[in-house]
């Protein structure tokens, strides 16, 4: 007897290029976004336990989060 195998029916519907890329777009400012955010928050309880006056670690880790996003923003640009 022959096998059948079941027919694949041919996927017609394709996504919009604009409307994928406005996604990972919109993605990936959140990203950004949550990022920025959480490092800054860390940096800020970190500076009001230790009690300096001057900001260190708020500096130290908002500038670190800059640095996790431009090299985010280079890897997913480049594909």
């Amino acid at each position: 007897m022959e096998s059948q195998s079941p027919k694949k029916k041919p996927n017609n519907h394709k996504p919009d290029n604009k409307a994928s890329s406005v996604m990972r777009y919109a993605g990936l400012a959140f990203q950004m976004m949550t990022t920025l955010g959480l490092a800054v928050f860390a940096g800020y309880k970190l500076d009001q336990k230790i009690g300096w006056r001057f900001p260190v670690f708020l500096v130290i880790f908002s500038l670190l989060g800059l640095a996790i996003i431009l090299w985010q923003i280079i890897k997913d640009t480049r594909r």
